[in-house]
């Protein structure tokens, strides 16, 4: 047996072990709350990867905290929304456009969120986070066992030098942890255009001063949730056709300036 036969032999022996992710065998369902009765977030089928255990958090007996990654796709009410379209800290953000709907968690300075949809006084935010969900039992009780994966090792003639501080591959946000985003990146999100549906009215009345902009979409209990700017569309037909019905628009929102009031520069309009 040659020397090089013997180096090769003993990296094979001294080769790390790759472990599989840990997958579930039966269908597994995580929970907003540690209760059976509230929201499923998510339905983990078998041979899925399981969520992340989150053992700094406490659960009840018989239930698991897991760290669920994102995106999620929630609501918050209008008045959470800031004059430079962003979430006040703290807003809860719920599971459906509803005041009594479940809460999947509360926003932060940091949290990675992009506005996708105007639902009445509601907007629709994707955000990109973890939160802490519960399974019920023990992930352990779920978990199929592991198959182990040997790697091999190729012996090189020259050593490779290694960097004092590795950094892992492919490593995942950590609950909490900022992500950066330029002012730039921000206002490119911000400029998207989005579908918003609503009731179209018309601002102008005799009895008060002229709005800055004459026509207004408003929820199902009449409240104004955005402006509208129809100056970029060719109609062919009179404006008044679609008064005080539900419309689609596509457009772009902005905040009015030195108001806390949003308008949206409409694209297309259409009746629902």
């Amino acid at each position: 047996m040659t020397v090089k036969t013997l180096i090769t032999f003993s990296l094979l022996l001294a080769a790390p072990v790759a472990v599989s992710a840990q997958t579930t065998s039966r269908a597994t369902a995580v929970h907003v709350q540690p209760d059976e009765a509230s929201a499923v977030l998510k339905l983990v089928k078998p041979g899925e990867d399981l969520p992340e255990a989150a053992p700094a958090m406490p659960a009840p007996s018989g239930w698991s905290a897991v760290a669920l990654a994102g995106p999620h796709e929630v609501f918050v009410e209008n008045r959470f929304i800031g004059k430079d379209l962003d979430v006040k800290p703290g807003s809860p953000l719920h599971l459906k456009p509803k005041s009594d709907s479940p809460v999947l968690t509360s926003s932060t300075a940091t949290d990675e969120i992009e506005i996708t949809g105007l639902r009445g006084r509601w907007t629709q935010l994707r955000v990109n986070k973890r939160v802490v969900a519960y399974v019920l039992g023990s992930l352990s009780s779920s978990i199929s066992p592991p198959v182990p994966a040997v790697t091999t090792a190729t012996v090189k003639d020259t050593p490779i030098s290694q960097s004092p501080n590795p950094q892992p591959v492919n490593a995942r946000p950590g609950p909490g942890r900022q992500i950066e985003r330029t002012e730039a990146e921000r206002t490119s999100l911000a400029a998207l255009p989005r579908l918003f549906e609503g009731k179209l009215a018309s601002t102008r009345s005799p009895l008060r001063p002229r709005r800055p902009y004459d026509f207004a979409l408003e929820s199902e209990d009449g409240i104004r949730f955005a402006y509208v700017d129809l100056t970029k569309l060719l109609l062919t037909e009179q404006i008044e056709k679609y008064l005080e019905r539900t419309v689609v628009v596509y457009g772009v929102a902005r905040p009015v300036p030195q108001t806390k009031d949003i308008v949206i520069s409409v694209e297309s309009l259409q009746l629902r």
